[in-house]
This record gives C-alpha cells, sequence and structure tokens, in this order.
C-alpha cells in the first residue's frame, strides 16, 4: 500500500494550531483538537454572514485592514463618525474619527491606515495608529465619493470624486501622500465619482463610477500614471476589495473577479445593498454596512479556489 510519505515526501506532521496558507492536499495531526485535518479546495468563491455592526449606516468608503482584523468608519444615518473594528466574528467601538463624514477615499492596514476627503470633510485627512485618529494636511481639492489606494497612514494615492453641490461634476484629480503631505499627480483618463477602488500608492485599480452615466471603464495606476485597461462586465460603482492584480468587485448582488488581465462573474450574493464598505483580500475580503435602508449587515467573502480546512473523522 502506498503511503503518505511516499506521495508527498514528507509524514504528516503534528502542529498545535492549524497552518496559515495550507497547501491544496496537505494533512496534518492537530494536537490541540486531537484530530487530523487536511486542506480540499473549493470550485466556487462563497459569501456568508459576518457579526452585525453596532451602528446601521451607509459608509461608502474602502474600510482598512483584513478580514480577521477590519476596520470601518464614518457614515451617514447618526453620529458618522463611528469606527469599529472587526475581530473576525463581531464589531467592537473604537476611537471616532475627529470629523465625522461618508464617502471618503480610504484604505490601509489595520494598525496603520489612511482616509481623505469625503461629504462633510471634502479637504480632510487623518491618519489612524491602531489607537486612534490624527488629523493630517489637507487634500488639495476637496472632493466626496473618490477612491483610494492607501496601504498606511503614511502613503497612499486617492482618485475621482465629485465636487458638490449637485452629482454632475464628476472629477479626474489624483493625489498621492508621502506621510507629510498631499501632491497632485497624473489624472485618471476618465473623470468619474462613485468609484471602486483599492491597492495602494503604486499599484492601485480605478473600477467603474458615474460620470453623466454609469462607466464600465477601469484604469490601473503604476505610481505616475493612469492606464485603460478591461472594462468590467457591469457598469457602475460598488465595492471593491484587493489588490490592482486580483480583486473582487460586488454591485447588488453581482460580483465580478479581477486577475490582472480580465473581468469574470463570480458567485452571486443574496444581500442587495449598496454603499458599503469594503476591506480584505480577494481571498478573504469583507463587506459592512450600507443602505437597504441604513444595515448593519457584514457579508464575508471566501474567494475562488482556496483551500478549506477539512477534519478527518472515522465515521
Amino acid at each position: 500500500m502506498t503511503t503518505y510519505k511516499e506521495i508527498n515526501g514528507t509524514n504528516i506532521e503534528a502542529v498545535s494550531s492549524d497552518p496559515a496558507n495550507p497547501v491544496t492536499g496537505q494533512v496534518w495531526y492537530n494536537t490541540t483538537d486531537n484530530v487530523v485535518k487536511g486542506a480540499a479546495q473549493t470550485t466556487a468563491g462563497s459569501w456568508s454572514t459576518g457579526g452585525n455592526l453596532n451602528t446601521a449606516r451607509w459608509i461608502y468608503t474602502h474600510g482598512a485592514g483584513t478580514q480577521t482584523a477590519g476596520l470601518v468608519y464614518g457614515g451617514e444615518n447618526g453620529p458618522g463618525a463611528v469606527t469599529e473594528a472587526y475581530n473576525g466574528t463581531s464589531w467592537t467601538e473604537v476611537n471616532d474619527l475627529n470629523t465625522a463624514g461618508k464617502a471618503m477615499g480610504g484604505g490601509g492596514a489595520y494598525t496603520s491606515a489612511l482616509t481623505a476627503g469625503g461629504s462633510g470633510r471634502l479637504t480632510n485627512s487623518e491618519s489612524w495608529n491602531g489607537t486612534s485618529w490624527s488629523n493630517t494636511p489637507s487634500l488639495n481639492t476637496g472632493r466626496e465619493y473618490l477612491a483610494a489606494g492607501n496601504e498606511s497612514s503614511t502613503a497612499g494615492v486617492v482618485f475621482g470624486g465629485l465636487i458638490p453641490p449637485g452629482f454632475t461634476n464628476a472629477r479626474a484629480e489624483t493625489e498621492s501622500f508621502n506621510g507629510t503631505s498631499w501632491t497632485e499627480v497624473a489624472d485618471l483618463n476618465t473623470a468619474r465619482r462613485s468609484v471602486a477602488g483599492t491597492g495602494t500608492s503604486t499599484l492601485a485599480l480605478c473600477g467603474g463610477g458615474y460620470a453623466t452615466s454609469n462607466l464600465a471603464n477601469v484604469e490601473t495606476w503604476n505610481g505616475s500614471s493612469w492606464t485603460e485597461v478591461a472594462d468590467q462586465n457591469i457598469a457602475g460603482g460598488g465595492a471593491m476589495f484587493g489588490i490592482q492584480s486580483s480583486a473582487v468587485k460586488k454591485s447588488g448582488v453581482n460580483t465580478e473577479l479581477w486577475n490582472g488581465t480580465s473581468w469574470s462573474t463570480g458567485t452571486s450574493s443574496s444581500d442587495n445593498i449598496s454603499n458599503r464598505s469594503g476591506l480584505g483580500t480577494s481571498s478573504l475580503g469583507l463587506l459592512a454596512g450600507g443602505e437597504s435602508p441604513y444595515s448593519t449587515a457584514t457579508e464575508e467573502y471566501l474567494g475562488e479556489g482556496v483551500p478549506l480546512v477539512q477534519t478527518f473523522t472515522d465515521s
């Protein structure tokens, strides 16, 4: 009989906790749970229900962090400065923004985030250090309904948006932050507001949005200029999470997957909620809040082809 070692070149390891990134087909013995486990590959992405926010609101901004250590902030419906942290199960209220707002351009890590602009804020910029928000230098062009590629409290880029009053003055401006000041850099090729965006200050993704009609145009940022790439299948805005080369965008119940070259249709969600906050990776993402009407709902996303841990029993 062929053994596991003969097939895989190693014995089944005994470990106190499951591997952080198991390879499909990998098997191990968990000494804490006293069971044998293995990683099996999924065939399709899936959405599931997470813990509810404490404050119902629509946020329309990119959150910060990961599915198990995430952050969302601001919004509409009462106190628009509320910040909440997610531990993979539940949300906890932490320190508020200094200036209330919604529709901001935000992002970053759980302990180091950056947000700028937004309704009621326009030029305001704030940084998060894992405990509290601090005011940072102002944007050159105040906007709302913009998007961002921010990796930390000292590095980010915001793009697109709208200058009120009204909803017709879509913008193409892009501004980069170096920890000290915001600098206007190359404009988007297509001015737009209500943009779906993600990424970093040097590798950002801008999808869809609205100008005089819903847009399907998608652009990528390389740190100095924007390049038009393959259009979305569904025009308009929505919530996006991931990186420039691998992202997920959800609008209504529809999910689209970006592989760095083209868009494909992903697994639909049962929640038809708009104006949400998105964060995380294309493998493990999160959406929170929204307008359906004002919502506390959280959705967790497990990406296509992600190894799932299974427990083996003798039954």
